[in-house]
């Protein structure tokens, strides 16, 4: 395995653990206060492992995740992503990684208004480079979303636009996928099918972290995180 103490060249990223952190700190100011949103947190998460994230609202979750997908940098400590340091990284850098290794879902949707759900779906191809009709048709069918396939996010109901943008997350056959409350704006039946479309993505390798309030999804996870004042406890 070829290894290197440069951040920027990969390791043999076909081994190497698909998102770690190491020791992250994150800061911000208010005038003359200083808060700490997350205080020296350290995890990874293996291929095929499901990691849920809970805690209370302002206890760190979301800036932890912010972190790991690489829309936030810490102001210390380290992210990697099989192998590749994506923190502190020039913006166009992490855009990219997150192209080809990383699935991102947040409460407030993925999806591109003016796009349909399958456009949604090959735009998100097109930015890794890797545009799959056959993928596209796959995602849509397992989702049970293919007869929306040519619908607008704002002609989706809550449960098909939940289900559409875990479709763009596993667009790629990411990594590393990365959810925020993926259930938690859902009824139960709709929250399901979310759930089990997470755990198939795990069961074909991909690594989960997903920040939840739900204990039907906590409790399909591996290992169950839990922070408070920004560090695990």
């Amino acid at each position: 395995m070829a290894t290197t103490t440069d951040s920027s060249t990969a390791v043999d990223n076909s081994t190497a653990t698909p998102i770690e952190a190491i020791d992250l700190y994150r800061f911000y100011h208010a005038e003359s206060d200083e808060t700490f949103a997350l205080r020296g947190v350290s995890m990874e998460v293996a291929a095929g492992e499901i990691v849920a994230v809970t805690g209370p609202s302002g206890s760190g979750k979301s800036t932890l995740v912010a972190c790991l997908a690489g829309l936030d940098d810490p102001d210390g400590g380290i992210v990697r992503v099989r192998g590749r340091q994506i923190s502190r990284r020039p913006e166009p850098v992490r855009a990219r990684m997150r192209a080809e290794e990383i699935g991102v879902l947040f409460q407030a949707g993925n999806l591109i208004g003016h796009l349909d759900v399958r456009a949604n779906i090959r735009f998100a191809q097109r930015l890794a480079g890797r545009v799959h009709d056959e993928r596209t048709a796959a995602l849509l069918d397992e989702l049970g979303i293919a007869h929306r396939a040519h619908a607008f996010p704002s002609q989706l109901s809550g449960g098909e636009a939940a289900r559409a943008g875990i479709a763009v997350a596993m667009a790629n056959e990411p990594a590393v996928l990365i959810a925020d409350e993926p259930t938690g704006e859902l009824d139960s039946a709709s929250a399901a099918l979310v759930v089990s479309a997470l755990v198939r993505q795990a069961e074909r390798g991909t690594a989960v972290v997903v920040v939840t309030h739900s204990d039907p999804l906590a409790r399909r996870a591996h290992r169950v995180l839990h922070i408070e004042d920004g560090r695990f406890v």
